[in-house]
């Protein structure tokens, strides 16, 4: 008798239209609309991906000061940096560039 009471009360419930109406509307949203599991998925996916290239660029920036800050304050750093990048050279010297081929 209970659980021919519990299966009444259940149909019931799912003949109810609003119960109807908010079991669609609820379906729609979570798969088929724009915010949809799949869409939130994917946007986690880009913040995860945006954090990644935020902490590689933050150490960049840093090392780059810290490059900076070298070639300022020390005269022969200066010099290697400019001879080594940019292949300036003092009078009456020859550069040689060795390429190694792996």
């Amino acid at each position: 008798m209970n659980q021919k009471k519990v299966q009444n009360i259940f149909l019931k419930i799912i003949r109810n239209k609003y119960v109807i109406t908010f079991l669609i509307f609820y379906f729609w949203l979570y798969f088929f609309d724009q915010h949809s599991i799949w869409e939130r998925k994917g946007h986690e996916d880009t913040i995860e991906s945006l954090e990644k290239e935020k902490t590689y660029f933050i150490e960049k920036i840093e090392n780059d000061k810290n490059r900076i800050h070298e070639l300022k304050t020390n005269r022969k750093n200066l010099e290697k940096f400019a001879r080594e990048q940019y292949l300036m050279k003092k009078e009456n010297e020859d550069i040689f560039i060795l390429i190694d081929e792996d």
